[in-house]
């Protein structure tokens, strides 16, 4: 292919009027030169009324501060920390979303979008480049943007599967040689370890795993070294699977499709799961409408979703993306991958969750807090874990999933809730012993 042409952050982003809906690349691939020009265009009053569109990222989000209010609105699809201060406040907003759906926003002219401002690999020499660590919904906003602007960037991991796209879809591009953000996880703790192991006892041999973001994937990931044979069908991985491949744990020998292959549609995590994706046919980096498609989910055996959630009532509503009226995260891909797994021949659909709060405060309540969204339905939830241990909640009755929810509350507040239970179900309600079970 002919050599690309480069031109400045500041000439690249000029291409950005007033008004327009612009998407970023995605969590590690956030492409922060671009982000800081087009932010110094606003600073100068050079735009208003930009839309800004992502899921989570990394790193800074300027766009998003008071400051900017009038010149940059940001609509996320997804609440991450970098932003979910001024979210609360006001000066951003969230689009609730089903992760799967995400790319379904741009493909079905739902949300325009006028600039992709994406981080690319370096060409190879057949023109191809990949978007690496980010594939989800902006391989959607590349193909439906009126103008597609990419950093090539040595960091970018060369990812196979959707990741690669042609040069020629790329209308300019831009050198920065930033290493990509990364994400560290802490050390989980004694409570996330218990839940870990209660997790890891209802995953079998040959199961494909789906893990979301935290302390509690890696705990239970860290309890697998016994296992044979297991998959990885996912939305996004960390750096807990890496020793499980290196051990031969993950193989994906079990899966129907993509056997063999570790599927993903987005990355989180340090240098070393980047470095572990860069030109290894055995990840496939796929589009989010892929990866999250229950149906597709379903097709492999086994599949074992273990998500987080915030809150949960004595009916098994799941409350995952607010505390109360406050958005904290978003809907991200639960109810698609709850949904693929109770579908999955042998599939387990697990949620995974302290039982108290940093300050002592029941997780389990009577009902959701005054304003709190059910993100994954009482019909949809199969199950429960806490540090206590696991519950099977699918079948059962609204009074036999109040008696199995509270045994695994935490012991302080067992009788709380059974009282609850008690007087919203009256005397059919059997009495739960706080100290004995009986």
């Amino acid at each position: 292919m002919n050599k690309i042409k480069f031109t400045t952050p500041r000439e690249a982003v000029k291409v950005i009027k007033s008004g327009d809906h612009v998407h970023l690349s995605s969590v590690a691939s956030a492409p922060q030169v671009l982000i800081k020009a087009m932010c110094d265009r606003g600073l100068n009053g050079e735009l208003k009324n930009v839309h800004v569109h992502h899921l989570h990222t990394e790193g800074p989000a300027p766009y998003a501060a008071a400051e900017l209010e009038g010149v940059f609105q940001l609509d996320s699809f997804f609440v991450g920390g970098n932003v979910r201060k001024v979210t609360q406040s006001g000066y951003a907003d969230y689009i609730p979303v089903f992760l799967s759906e995400t790319q379904k926003l741009y493909r079905g002219g739902y949300l325009p979008c006028d600039v992709a401002m994406i981080q690319v690999c370096p060409p190879d020499k057949h023109g191809y480049v990949s978007l690496g660590t980010s594939v989800d919904a902006t391989l959607a906003a590349v193909e439906c943007a009126h103008t597609v602007i990419a950093v090539i960037n040595k960091y970018v991991p060369r990812a196979f599967g959707d990741a690669f796209i042609h040069a020629s879809q790329i209308d300019m591009f831009v050198e920065d040689d930033t290493p990509l953000e990364e994400a560290h996880f802490s050390v989980p703790d004694q409570i996330e370890t218990a839940i870990g192991k209660n997790c890891a006892e209802l995953i079998e041999d040959g199961a494909c795993l789906q893990m979301g973001i935290g302390a509690i994937p890696n705990a239970v990931l860290a309890q697998l070294g016994g296992h044979k044979d297991l998959g990885i069908h996912t939305e996004m991985f960390a750096d807990g699977v890496l020793p499980l491949v290196e051990s031969g744990v993950i193989n994906g020998a079990n899966k129907v499709i993509d056997k063999g292959k570790m599927v993903s549609t987005f990355l989180m995590g340090s240098q070393k799961v980047y470095d572990f994706i860069d030109n290894n046919p055995g990840v496939a980096m796929m589009d989010v409408g892929y990866t999250n498609d229950p149906f597709i989910i379903a097709r492999n055996p086994k599949v074992t979703a273990i998500n987080s959630a915030l809150q949960v009532d004595l009916t098994g509503q799941i409350c995952a993306d607010s505390l109360g009226k406050t958005f904290y995260s978003g809907v991200g891909g639960q109810v698609d991958f709850i949904y693929g797994a109770s579908r999955s021949e042998g599939g387990k659909a697990i949620l995974a969750m302290p039982s108290v709060t940093n300050k002592g405060l029941s997780k389990i309540a009577p009902t959701l807090n005054d304003g709190a969204g059910v993100v994954t339905t009482r019909a949809h939830v199969h199950w429960f874990v806490t540090e206590y241990g696991a519950v099977n909640l699918y079948g059962k009755s609204m009074q036999e999933r109040a008696r199995a929810i509270i045994s695994v509350a935490h012991p302080d507040h067992r009788e709380a809730l059974d009282k609850a239970a008690f007087e919203r179900w009256g005397a059919h309600h059997t009495y739960i012993c706080t100290k004995c079970g009986c």
